[in-house]
């Protein structure tokens, strides 16, 4: 069996909700509560919540494409779209999603004959990932909360029951 990015928190922390997913082959920011209604604002799709990537492809991206992406393909019966994308280097792209399919960003990226060979969650809302290590996690501060409503501008401190964390 392999272990969850549960497994990485103090027993003390109990019937939390995971704001989001990742995959196996997918690390970054993750969200973790015990607000529900915090939960389902974050992740339901007509709050219009952003995600931000940073994807990294196998070869040089064609930005000839993007419009496709942007328009987007259909994946489960629904349109998955990118609402946006913008390029730092050859292979890597920063990507924004307002949705969240499945294995979205892969399948996307498969679709117009790349394959995804690294991906991170940076952004969820104006709460950033910013150096925290990957497997470790901690506490959100009260900015970080009325960052997250959208209350406040993003910060990176620390400290209340929310948690983020990478795995």
């Amino acid at each position: 069996m392999r272990d969850t990015v549960f497994d990485l928190l103090p027993a003390k922390f109990s019937r939390l909700f995971n704001i989001g997913r990742l995959d196996a082959q997918t690390e970054g920011l993750l969200l973790i509560t015990n607000d529900g209604e915090l939960a389902q604002r974050l992740t339901h799709p007509r709050y219009k919540i952003q995600k931000e990537y940073e994807v990294t492809l196998d070869r040089p991206w064609d930005n000839a494409l993007a419009p496709k992406l942007l328009r987007g393909i259909f994946l489960d019966g629904q349109r998955a779209t990118i609402a946006r994308l913008h390029p730092l280097s050859p292979t890597l792209l920063r990507v924004v999603l307002l949705q969240g399919i499945k294995r979205q960003i892969r399948r996307m990226f498969r679709a117009v004959g790349y394959r995804v060979k690294h991906l991170v969650r940076i952004r969820i809302g104006d709460l950033r990932l910013g150096d925290l290590p990957r497997g470790r996690w901690r506490a959100l501060t009260q900015r970080d909360l009325e960052c997250l409503e959208g209350r406040a501008p993003a910060s990176r401190g620390a400290t209340s029951q929310r948690i983020h964390a990478q795995g």
